[in-house]
C-alpha cells in the first residue's frame, strides 16, 4: 500500500480480490481501475522477483558490513594421542574474529548500498511497468465493451435495414443488388462484432491473469479511468526508474572494481581471540609440559601486508572490465530512452489529429442522423414536381443510425491509441508515478 492510502481502502481492495479468487463461479462485477492495479502489482511474478533481488541486496550490504562485528565460534577437540601429544587437550574452545582496517572493505560496502538502491529502483520501475500494463488493458477492455454495445446496435439496425429492402424487392421498388448490398452490410457487421467479442475475451483473460482473479470476473468501470494527461516532450523530463537502476548498477560496480584494486596494495588489520579449556586426562599432556595449566587465552591483531598476488590483480581487472561494460549500458539505456521519447512524441501529435478528426465524424454523423430523423418525422419541405427533392425513406434511417455507430467506434479507437500513446510517454518521461497518484486519488 502507498504512502496517503488510507488501510481501509487498502483492505478493501485486499478483500475484492479474495471474494472474486475464492468464488470461481461470481458473477461478473466491477472492479475500479485503482484496485486492478494494486491487484496486479501484487500477483505479478516480475514485482515478487524484484522483492526477492531488494531482499538479496540487503544481505549482501550486511555481509559486507557485518564483517566488522566479532564473530564467536564454540567447539571442542577432545581425543587422544600416543606418544607425544600432537595438539591442545581441549575439552572446549571460543574464538572470536573481526576485521578492525581494511581499504577495500569499505569500497564493497559502497558496493553493496548502490545495489540496494539499484535493486529498489527495479522494483519501483517493475511495479510501474504492471501497472502500465494492467491500466492499458484495462482501458482497452473498457473501449472494447463500449464498442461491442455499439456494434450490437448497428446490427439490430442492419437487420432492419434486410427486411425493408427485402420488402422493397418483392414490391419491385429497388433492385436484388440493394438487398443483397444490405445482407452484405449485416455480414460485414457481424464478422466486426465477432472480431470485437475475440478481443474482448483475450483482454478479459489478460487483466484477469495480472490481477489473479477468474476470467470474467473483472468488469470495467469506466468512472474510475482518471483522464490522462497531455503530456508532451517539452516537459521536464526525469530519469526514469530504469535508467536510474542501470546508473546506480554501473556505480556499484565501479566501488566493486575500486575495491578489488585496493586489496592487492593496502594492508589488512584483523582481531582474534581464543579460549581453550584444556585437560591431560587423555593423552598425558602435562608429563611433556611443565607449566600446564587448564584455562588458556590468546588474543591480539594480525595484520597482512599483500606483496605479490597475479590472483588478486586478474580479478581487480575482470571488475573494471564489468564496470566499464555498466557504465556502457547505461549510457545506451539513457539513449534508448531518449529516442523512444521522440519517437512518441512524433507519434502522439498524429494520434492526437486523428482522435480529433474521428471525433467530428462522429458529431457530424450523429448531427446528419438527426436531420434525417426530421426529415422523416416532418418531410423535406419540396414541393412535388419535377426535379425536386425524394422523400427519405426509412432504409435512409437505417443507413444514417449504422454510419452514426461506426463513427462513434471509429472515435473509441482513436481515443484507445491516444490514451495509449500518453502512458507510455508518461513512462518515458517518467513521470509515471505522477498517473498512479492520480489513480489512487481517483
Amino acid at each position: 500500500m502507498r504512502n496517503g492510502d488510507s488501510p481501509l481502502k487498502g483492505w478493501l481492495e485486499i478483500l475484492i480480490g479474495a471474494v472474486l479468487t475464492a468464488v470461481p463461479g461470481l458473477v461478473s462485477a466491477q472492479v475500479s481501475l485503482t484496485t486492478v492495479v494494486d491487484l496486479a502489482q501484487r500477483n505479478s511474478t516480475t514485482v515478487k522477483l524484484a522483492e526477492a533481488d531488494v531482499q538479496k541486496a540487503k544481505a549482501v550490504l550486511a555481509q559486507t558490513e557485518d564483517v566488522y562485528v566479532p564473530s564467536l565460534a564454540v567447539g571442542s577437540t577432545v581425543g587422544t594421542s600416543i606418544g607425544f601429544p600432537t595438539g591442545q587437550p581441549s575439552i572446549a574452545n571460543a574464538s572470536m574474529q573481526s576485521l578492525v582496517i581494511s581499504f577495500p572493505q569499505r569500497q564493497y560496502i559502497l558496493a553493496a548500498q548502490n545495489g540496494v538502491k539499484a535493486a529498489s529502483l527495479r522494483l519501483k520501475e517493475a511495479r510501474e511497468q504492471v501497472a502500465l500494463d494492467a491500466s492499458t488493458a484495462y482501458i482497452d477492455l473498457d473501449t472494447v465493451e463500449r464498442e461491442l454495445e455499439a456494434a450490437h446496435q448497428q446490427e439490430a439496425f442492419a437487420e432492419r435495414l434486410g427486411s425493408i429492402e427485402q420488402e422493397r424487392a418483392e414490391a419491385g421498388v429497388d433492385p436484388l443488388s440493394e438487398l443483397l448490398e444490405a445482407r452484405l452490410t449485416a455480414a460485414q457487421l457481424k464478422l466486426k462484432r465477432l472480431h470485437l467479442e475475440t478481443r474482448a475475451a483475450v483482454l478479459s483473460k489478460q487483466l484477469a491473469t495480472l490481477a489473479g482473479l477468474p476470467v470474467g470476473s473483472i468488469t470495467p468501470d469506466h468512472a474510475s479511468i482518471p483522464e490522462i494527461p497531455a503530456v508532451t516532450a517539452d516537459q521536464t523530463a526525469r530519469a526514469t526508474a530504469e535508467i536510474e537502476s542501470v546508473q546506480m548498477l554501473a556505480r556499484s560496480k565501479q566501488m566493486q572494481a575500486k575495491g578489488d584494486n585496493l586489496s592487492g596494495r593496502w594492508p589488512q588489520i584483523s582481531f582474534g581471540a581464543q579460549y581453550n579449556l584444556d585437560s591431560d586426562k587423555l593423552n598425558d599432556y602435562s608429563h611433556y609440559y611443565q607449566h600446564f595449566t587448564p584455562n588458556n587465552v590468546s588474543f591480539g591483531l594480525s595484520i597482512q601486508f599483500p606483496l605479490f598476488d597475479l590472483g588478486s590483480r586478474a580479478k581487480a581487472k575482470e571488475s573494471v572490465a564489468d564496470a566499464l561494460r555498466a557504465m556502457i549500458e547505461a549510457e545506451q539505456a539513457q539513449r534508448q530512452n531518449e529516442v523512444q521519447i521522440a519517437e512518441l512524441t512524433g507519434n502522439l501529435r498524429e494520434l492526437d489529429t486523428l482522435a480529433e478528426i474521428a471525433s467530428l465524424k462522429q458529431q457530424i454523423a450523429n448531427e446528419q442522423l438527426q436531420a434525417v430523423l426530421a426529415q422523416l418525422e416532418l418531410g423535406n419541405g419540396a414541393t412535388p414536381g419535377p426535379g425536386a427533392q425524394a422523400q427519405l425513406t426509412p432504409k435512409a434511417e437505417q443507413l444514417a443510425r449504422i454510419d452514426e455507430r461506426q463513427k462513434f467506434e471509429d472515435a473509441q479507437d482513436a481515443a484507445l491509441d491516444l490514451a495509449k500513446a500518453r502512458l507510455s510517454l508518461l513512462r518515458a518521461l517518467g513521470h509515471m508515478e505522477d498517473w498512479l497518484n492520480e489513480l489512487h486519488g481517483k
